[in-house]
């Protein structure tokens, strides 16, 4: 498992840089526009209050909510500071990444208004390190594993759903999403690794 784990990783770099490479070099619309035109393509009142909501997930307050009910719910309050930790080192990466690239918004396709620079998406990297790591360590928690994976496939629909409400609401250009969830799969798996061993030195 190990082994996949890494191959992972180098895959979500290559991709990380495939997108950041056409996007620095403006060769990025023949992805943009055809990925838009499916998404919206059956953009009604109901698919966008429903995107509108889920975008919420991993907007800032959304993520303070989400956390809130992991403190209830989660006994091990280890596992909550360790999936807060997650959250807070993508959100400090997509920032740098950010004013790396400096790339605008689709701002003549917004549904919702949004400020700040586009490359690569927040809310698809929040979705990742903060959703991404609670599935992980669901595996840890002593519950039924039917429940375990019907948790798992939720968060990993909401992730996805995240990503698509972003480009949905025109926020976002789908090179944003891709390039946000490929980064953030790689933090993921070395904050993972890292702790993994950590929380096994310490209970050795």
């Amino acid at each position: 498992m190990k082994k996949y784990r890494w191959v992972i990783f180098t895959i979500s770099i290559l991709m990380f840089a495939c997108m950041a490479f056409l996007v620095t070099n403006n060769m990025s619309s023949f992805i943009d526009s055809g990925v838009y035109r499916i998404v919206t393509f059956y953009k009604n009142d109901v698919l966008t209050t429903f995107f509108k909501i889920i975008t919420f997930f991993a907007s800032e307050y959304g993520i303070i909510f989400m956390t809130f009910l992991l403190f209830l719910l989660i006994r091990n309050k280890k596992y909550c500071v360790l999936i807060m930790g997650s959250a807070f080192i993508t959100v400090a990466i997509n920032y740098l990444l950010k004013y790396i690239f400096m790339r605008s918004r689709p701002f003549d396709l917004m549904i919702i208004e949004e400020t700040g620079f586009s490359f690569p998406s927040g809310h698809a990297m929040v979705s990742i390190g903060f959703y991404g790591y609670i599935i992980y360590v669901i595996r840890h928690l002593n519950i039924d594993i039917k429940y375990k994976k019907i948790i798992t496939i939720l968060i990993g629909l909401l992730i996805l759903f995240i990503g698509t409400s972003r480009i949905y609401l025109g926020v976002h250009y789908p090179t944003d999403i891709i390039a946000g969830y490929s980064c953030a799969t790689a933090l993921l798996i070395l904050y993972i690794e890292f702790t993994r061993r950590f929380v096994n030195e310490n209970n050795k």
